[in-house]
């Protein structure tokens, strides 16, 4: 079975200076006005960072172009698959992500595979539920899956509003 289905819906980068990597995406690639979400808390209770409980706080900016988001995430402290990237990369393209109905049932796919969840969490109170996959067989260093619900969506079409205008 294809563990990932359907269109990529983001592609994300990540960075030590999320408003350098806007401005380079916006002048370089054509990508609308940007909404930035300053200190994202992911806390032990609903994440995991390599199978141990996260904490760790993130800035995060979400744009569009066309109907593919793009997002840029600064780790502002603790450890997390966005710092680990950081030290052995020094920023750049980190993941893609598709969305999925059943994240549980993808992620159990991925283990039959062999392929690794790194780090997963619910953001929102439980309006986005993600896994990164490793990616390091396909080139990428990650491959985010998110079963996204209707109130994280509309904030979703919110921000590609924005990114339009």
């Amino acid at each position: 079975m294809t563990i990932c289905q359907g269109p990529i819906i983001q592609t994300a980068w990540v960075t030590f200076d999320a408003e350098e990597t806007e401005r380079f995406l916006t002048n370089q690639i054509g990508a609308g006005g940007w909404t930035r979400i300053p200190d994202v808390h992911f806390g032990p209770d609903t994440c995991t960072y390599r199978g141990e409980p996260a904490d760790f706080v993130a800035h995060v900016a979400l744009s569009y172009i066309g109907d593919m988001q793009l997002e840029v995430i600064q780790p502002v402290r603790g450890e997390s698959i966005y710092t680990e990237f950081l030290t052995r990369a020094g920023g750049g393209l980190h993941h893609i992500c598709f969305e999925t109905a059943d994240i549980a049932e993808v992620e159990g796919e991925a283990a039959a595979q062999g392929i690794p969840v790194v780090q997963r969490g619910v953001m929102a109170g439980g309006a986005m539920t993600f896994a990164y996959l490793d990616g390091s067989a396909a080139a990428v260093p990650y491959i985010e899956l998110a079963q996204i619900g209707p109130d994280m969506k509309s904030f979703f079409e919110h921000v590609k509003s924005q990114a339009a205008r």
